[in-house]
């Protein structure tokens, strides 16, 4: 039991200066995925205050010119801002007017949340790197073009060296970009759900040459510390514990902080028994070395997907009279962890509790599980017959979940996954996701906002059907087409590109997962109506359908003009010539194939879809707390992004907005940016969750918005490119509904 809790090695580690490329002092750029290594959000200006607000007015706007619902973090270098747009092209933009420097057509695959950019001390090296296709790639920050001394003929393939072939890995690249660290870029990865997947290793690689640097193995082999939580020779065949989110970074006593997610197959372990580190946890590792400094683990034995994904938060507390850097860590399942940021020891008491056993023969659930007594959680961890929704369901509806909700197996957090419907909330999507936290990073105050969506989880030996991670036969696929044009093609048109109102569904099922999308299509969006009921066959068919679209039958991912259409020149097309051999089939799935000859394993493998409806609870779908760690209490809790229109419309208020996933930035004016999935920018009072200022965006947004200074003026850029959310709500006429980056300041010279 030792090796459960939090392994304490106590460093003493010499403080250096920051790299010239993460400056930190006053924090007035955004050069960096989140802003700086910490991924605090946090902004350091007085600039744009309460006393202003009212001021605040657009100062520019970029159209990206497609119909792509872009998840992108804008970063900032001196004048110049990168975006991706112009159907996954990477642009650079006047920081300042918004107008094209130069454009990289062609980069389909490119990882979508954010690039890293890093440079030498003396500047005369810039590069921006980034993963496309699971190969690691680097351009020229200033030119747009690939550096192909970087890797082999320009890209470093990261399928290799993970302990499977490498012909036989589709995707290992996460969507997150990972972090720059003096000159190596650590990154995790996102190999699928499936059996067999391979292993979520921990890479560095030198920014310079591409060569790897340090590999931490998050499945330990043999003689490594951890092995024994596992079967013997499980990292030959178990794959996963990865770190598909955000690492954070505090670049002043080298500590990369990663957390972790659960081992695949993700809700059946019979083939991992054990408590199965790194599993669910937060790791801290010595950056420069990949050396294990410490780790706490969330959840023994997950069988729930309860990945930890958040950017491990950074900030200072004041307890019992002492100073104290601590990491806080927001969980899928809705507690906040918050540890000592060097030695790993818990700032509250952590109890271990015991938990239901599970029904499934050969499952051994571990018997108890670490339950934080403080600070409170931030999400909804139970469901009963009284949680359904009251609001957009019709009554047929609310009995049939009533009914499923009472006879399902429903004894609290940590129900093991069963035969019959089991309950879980929150649910694999429910939570703390990518994106969703920030900081104070004096103060001990850090923001989340969370999600309140279940999984019905219903285990089977049966493999999961087209749509759902088996494989789709034309016949399914031809079902698919037909629901396609019954119930989507008024609004997202015969060839499935939108309509500028509506997105663009080609190659839907890459960019959101087909889990995503069934719950998007059974629970509806404001603006899209639910389909609930849609037989499991016939949305299996849809999503097949849905996945079964190809940039290549010249659809494209885009309804826009050609790249460069906005000024730029187009300097480069497509990605290096290293990076250009791109295995055949999809990521994704449950299935995968045979175990390795010789290791002991169950004769059968079970599965389970996500079971994810954002629409069977009530409201609030989605909240915003600020919490003060100095205490370990909730400041405060409002619903975020909007009030979803068909429930207000029966009686409903206050909310929050279905799934809704973007990002939040503070500033050290105590204010509070968050741009809704309802095209709306509001702008919080931090000290008291109370909406102060808002304004209409042309479409949705997605994603982390940006905050930077360029000569002494204040801007804040926020991706609104997704057109799906500007329906939740009746927006003016004559409202434009243009997708792109709108950038809004103070009047120039105040």
């Amino acid at each position: 039991m030792n090796k459960l809790k939090a392994a304490v090695l106590v460093i003493c580690l010499a403080a250096w200066g920051n790299h010239p490329g993460h400056a930190q002092a006053g924090r007035t750029t955004w050069n960096d995925y989140g802003g700086t290594p910490d991924n605090a959000r946090h902004f350091t200006s007085n600039q744009i205050n309460r006393s202003n607000l009212d001021q605040l007015r657009v100062a520019w706007t970029y159209a990206t010119n497609d119909n792509i619902s872009y998840v992108f973090n804008p970063i900032i270098v001196d004048n110049m801002m990168y975006v991706l747009a112009r159907n996954n092209s990477l642009v650079a933009i006047n920081a300042t007017t918004g107008e094209e420097i130069w454009v990289h057509e062609g980069l389909q695959g490119i990882a979508p949340r954010g690039i890293n950019y890093w440079e030498s001390k003396d500047r005369s090296d810039r590069r921006l790197l980034f993963q496309l296709n699971s190969y690691l790639q680097a351009i020229d920050a200033r030119t747009g073009k690939s550096i192909l001394t970087f890797g082999k003929d320009g890209a470093v393939n990261l399928r290799e060296g993970l302990g499977r072939d490498p012909a036989t890995i589709v995707k290992t690249q996460s969507s997150t970009p990972g972090k720059v660290f003096e000159n190596l870029i650590i990154l995790g990865s996102a190999a699928g759900e499936n059996y067999m997947a391979p292993a979520g290793d921990l890479r560095a690689f030198d920014v310079v040459t591409g060569k790897l640097a340090w590999q931490f193995h998050t499945i330990p082999h043999p003689g490594e510390f951890g092995y024994d939580t596992w079967p013997p020779d499980a990292y030959k065949y178990i794959g996963g514990v990865n770190t598909w989110g955000e690492i954070t970074v505090d670049p002043v006593r080298g500590i990369a902080y990663f957390p972790l997610g659960s081992p695949t197959y993700d809700f059946y372990g019979a083939d991992r028994h054990g408590a199965n580190l790194f599993g669910t946890s937060l790791l801290a590792l010595n950056a420069r070395t990949g050396k294990r400094l410490w780790h706490f683990q969330m959840v023994h034995h997950d069988l729930w997907d309860y990945d930890n994904v958040a950017a491990p938060q950074l900030t200072t507390i004041q307890r019992n009279g002492k100073t104290i850097d601590v990491v806080a860590q927001a969980g899928k399942t809705g507690f906040m962890y918050v540890f000592d940021r060097v030695t790993g020891e818990s700032m509250f008491p952590i109890e271990e509790r015991r938990v239901p056993p599970s029904e499934i023969p050969g499952e051994q659930a571990w018997p108890t599980q670490p339950f934080p007594t403080a600070p409170p959680p931030f999400a909804n961890q139970t469901l009963t017959v009284n949680d359904i929704n009251p609001y957009i369901l019709t009554p047929e509806q609310r009995e049939t979940w009533k009914k499923r909700i009472a006879n399902a197996a429903n004894a609290g957090l940590f129900t093991p996954p069963s035969l019959r419907d089991t309950v879980s909330i929150p649910g694999a999507q429910g939570g703390a996701n990518w994106g969703t936290t920030a900081a104070d990073p004096s103060k001990g105050i850090v923001y989340v906002l969370s999600i309140n969506v279940p999984s019905i989880y219903k285990l089977s030996n049966e493999a999961p059907v087209p749509g759902r991670g088996g494989p789709a036969t034309p016949a399914t696929i031809a079902r698919g087409r037909t629901l396609y044009q019954e119930k989507c093609e008024a609004c997202h048109g015969p060839e499935l590109r939108g309509d500028g109102n509506y997105p663009s569904l080609v190659d839907i099922t890459l960019r959101v997962g087909p889990e995503t999308l069934r719950e998007v299509i059974t629970g509806g969006r404001p603006g899209m109506p639910s389909n609930n009921d849609l037989t499991q066959p016939d949305l299996a068919a849809l999503v097949a359908f849905l996945g079964s679209t190809n940039p290549a039958t010249g659809r494209g991912r885009g309804a826009g003009p050609a790249p460069g259409a906005g000024g730029g020149p187009v300097v480069a097309s497509g990605g290096a010539p290293g990076g250009r051999t791109v295995p055949s089939g999809r990521a994704g799935g449950m299935v995968g194939p045979d175990y390795p000859k010789g290791v002991k394993v169950p004769e059968v493998r079970m599965y389970t879809g996500y079971g994810m409806d954002g629409t069977i609870v009530k409201p609030p779908y989605s909240t915003l707390s600020a919490y003060d760690l100095n205490t370990g209490t909730i400041k405060w809790q409002i619903p975020a992004g909007g009030d979803d229109v068909r429930a207000v419309a029966a009686g409903g208020k206050d909310t929050g907005f279905i799934s809704q996933r973007t990002g939040i930035i503070t500033t050290s004016s105590g204010l509070l940016f968050h741009a809704g999935g309802d095209a709306m920018l509001r702008v919080y009072d931090s000290e008291t969750g109370r909406v102060i200022w808002s304004a209409e965006l042309p479409s949705g947004s997605r994603g982390i918005p940006a905050m930077y200074e360029v000569n002494g003026r204040q801007f804040f850029v926020v991706n609104a490119t997704s057109a799906t959310e500007a329906g939740s709500r009746a927006m003016k006429p004559g409202t434009p509904r243009t997708r792109g980056y709108v950038a809004f300041a103070l009047p120039a010279g105040q």
